[in-house]
């Protein structure tokens, strides 16, 4: 009898064991499986995402010549980087672009997107439509209008200023007036798109602030400054994070604008301009990996500073 028991308390454990191990193991698959659902995301980001990210800074300590061989130099491309005139002006025509383009727009967008969250709005959706178009036109045509714009001799820019007695400007002469005609291209294409996304945040707000404010005798202009943007301050950070971003990559619009080279006075050589004419002009695929490292890593350090400000904006609330 006792041998029986014992036996049947035998195979109640290696069934419970039997159990655990097919436990343990579909757990295990549950896991792996779902390792591998998100697995394409990351193999692709390491093809076309690392994978040249750290191609480039291999590239940037050689001096190479598509056509020809590699020849490690170390940190000269570097070196003749930081003491290169043209790429000091292309870091200045860069952020004199960006101021011009980010801040009137990021501003103007704000007031749009509070424009169109009035009440007394009518063809709201359509209005909406009309600004977000500009975003999904082609660079290109938005280039050859932009050119035809501000042209010297029959620009349509210079005859209205004719008109008020000022003499026509050479938009493509002078480092100044070629600045603002490619920001002027930049603000066209994405102040609408910036609106779109201040008109989501805006929609979040109660209505009992305004109301109330309303009630205590708040203005528009009041409401705007002391509801509106505090309460859409996160998503105003995050606007100018993605402006400084696209902001120092700025290329089409100078390219189409101003030419390979910038100009006769290279006024509109952008970094990601001199990059393309280093790399694919003169093949000196060394020296352009050089540019784009330190390209990434102002952008970087521009992230770095919006996030410390971020966390202190966050800190003082």
């Amino acid at each position: 009898m006792s041998v029986n028991i014992e036996l049947d308390k035998n195979r109640k454990q290696i069934a419970q064991q039997k159990k655990s191990r097919g436990q343990l193991s579909q757990r295990t698959k549950d896991h792996i499986s779902g390792y591998l659902y998100i697995s394409p995301f990351f193999i692709l980001f390491g093809i076309f995402g690392v994978f040249p990210l750290v191609y480039t800074a291999f590239i940037s300590f050689h001096d190479w010549n598509i056509l020809g061989g590699k020849e490690f130099i170390g940190i000269n491309n570097y070196a003749v980087l930081f003491s290169d005139p043209v790429f000091w002006i292309s870091i200045r025509n860069t952020f004199s672009i960006w101021i011009l383009s980010t801040l009137p727009q990021l501003f103007i967008a704000l007031v749009l997107a509070f424009i169109l969250n009035q009440a007394f709005i009518k063809g709201k959706q359509f209005f909406r439509l009309s600004i977000f178009l500009p975003n999904i036109t082609s660079i290109v045509a938005v280039a050859i209008i932009f050119s035809s714009i501000f042209g010297e001799q029959y620009g349509i820019l210079n005859y209205l200023l004719s008109l008020i007695g000022i003499d026509p400007i050479n938009w493509k002469g002078s480092t100044l007036a070629t600045h603002i005609a490619i920001a002027s291209m930049v603000m066209w294409r994405w102040t609408g798109y910036n609106a779109i996304i201040y008109l989501a945040a805006l929609q979040s707000i109660s209505k009992d602030l305004y109301e109330a404010a309303t009630i205590d005798g708040a203005s528009k202009t009041q409401q705007f400054f002391h509801i509106t943007i505090p309460m859409i301050r996160p998503m105003i950070i995050f606007t100018v994070i993605l402006s400084t971003i696209g902001g120092l990559q700025i290329f089409a619009e100078p390219l189409m604008f101003s030419g390979l080279g910038g100009g006769a006075m290279e006024q509109g050589l952008t970094i990601t301009l001199y990059l393309y004419e280093e790399a694919f002009v003169r093949d000196s695929f060394g020296y352009a990996s050089s540019i784009a490292w330190v390209l990434f890593l102002i952008i970087v350090l521009f992230s770095l500073f919006n996030l410390f400000l971020t966390n202190r904006i966050k800190s003082a609330d």
